[in-house]
């Protein structure tokens, strides 16, 4: 009788073990701007990676059913303790096997120093896109879905010189993501020929910015260009130059492509202004990604929200392919999916490649905001398009070429 009874716990055990195995999850966390200068743009942003969370828990889960588990960490882009301490988080106490972010250049830095590269955890971000990230001595842990703004404030360079505007005056949040886009775009433009007539440095989070825009409109030039964020910075600047009267042409760059500014400022204030963001290329997971996104209720043109989508289901797709939830050989599993050869995964295709997995094959991911063949920092080749807003809507012109 007692052998009957120690069986029956042993096997309730075992199904208890069993079924809690079946439902465990596989965390791969979210660090972003929920709050900061940023905060307009980062909801489309999360729901970016959220939609590819949902497909793949749609088709079969994680592994042997696992959920794909997203907590989410509030980095508030501006403050680099929060940054740390929301990865800490993540790293130490949710024990997530990666993360997806963080999104601006200063919170990934410091995410990755502090808590993600001594818990050898793989980052993808979708949105940091300061030089600076490519330099970072991350032992392979770092990656991102977005180019560097090296290559960004090229092709804004181009463009300006290619509409005919040859004399400029800037002003860039003091930063890395604001001097890296400054320096790469200043450099570009006065090879190109084109002027920087004046080009000044501020802080974020001031209420007054009278004083750089009155230096800056001494030089009597008309168009004002932005290194800085929609919801901070850059939206006072507007602002403040469009009371002073100084300025005829706004451009911008993707920190500052936000319908949060629109509402902000009005349609009238910004109407004709300018601005580049990364963005997609001509591929078949472009069109999947906008049709999944319209039908998931988000902008698929929202900045960045196709690259944070990328990241999200490359990590899944690592984590398919190493065989575990461990973080170690993450790192090889993401470049082994994202890159040549196998079979072509597109967005959507979850059931798929978890099947070709399975069998042993080797699969090439091409996403929603590119191809995504890493290169040895982590780094990708993309597109960088025009954006324009008129009668208050914030129009794509294309890709820019150069």
């Amino acid at each position: 009788m007692m052998k009957k009874t120690l069986l029956s716990i042993g096997l309730a055990a075992a199904s208890v073990l069993g079924a809690a195995q079946i439902q465990a999850e596989v965390k791969i966390g979210f660090l972003g701007g929920f709050t900061g200068p940023i905060e307009g743009m980062t909801p489309a942003i999360h729901e970016g990676a959220q939609l590819a969370q949902k497909q793949v828990n749609d088709q079969g889960g994680l592994l042997d059913g696992q959920d794909f588990a997203m907590p989410t960490g509030d980095t508030t882009c501006a403050d680099s303790s929060a940054a740390s301490n929301a990865a800490d988080r993540m790293v130490n106490s949710e024990k997530v096997t990666a993360i997806v972010g963080a999104l601006c250049t200063g919170a990934t830095l410091a995410a990755a120093n502090n808590a993600g590269i001594p818990g050898d955890v793989v980052m993808i971000s979708p949105a940091s896109t300061a030089p600076a990230v490519t330099a970072i001595e991350d032992d392979d842990l770092v990656f991102r879905t977005v180019p560097s703004d090296a290559f960004q404030g090229e092709a804004l360079a181009h463009l300006l010189i290619n509409k005919g505007i040859d004399e400029v005056v800037a002003t860039y949040v003091n930063n890395d993501y604001g001097r890296g886009l400054s320096d790469q775009f200043v450099e570009t433009y006065e090879s190109l020929g084109g002027y920087v007539a004046g080009n000044l440095a501020h802080e974020d989070n001031r209420a007054d910015y009278r004083a750089e825009l009155g230096s800056l409109s001494g030089h009597m030039v008309e168009t004002l260009v932005v290194f800085a964020y929609a919801d901070s910075s850059g939206q006072t600047i507007l602002r403040q130059a469009h009371e002073s009267g100084s300025f005829s042409q706004y451009v911008g760059v993707d920190g500052m492509i936000s319908d949060s500014l629109i509402e902000a400022l009005g349609a009238d204030v910004l109407e004709g202004m300018i601005a580049t963001r990364p963005g997609s290329p001509d591929l078949p997971g472009a069109e999947l990604f906008e049709k999944a996104a319209r039908d998931a209720g988000f902008d698929p043109n929202a900045v960045f929200a196709a690259q944070a989508y990328d990241a999200a289901f490359i990590l899944a797709l690592a984590v398919e392919k190493n065989g575990s939830d461990s973080r170690q050989g993450l790192a090889k599993a993401v470049r082994a999916v994202a890159s040549a050869p196998g079979e072509v995964i597109l967005p959507g295709e979850w059931e798929k490649a978890k099947r070709l997995l399975a069998e042993g094959k080797e699969i090439n991911y091409e996403g929603a905001s590119g191809k995504h063949d890493f290169d040895k920092n982590g780094d990708i080749m993309g597109v960088v398009v025009e954006m324009l807003i008129t009668d208050g809507e914030l129009v794509t012109k294309g890709q820019i070429d150069f």
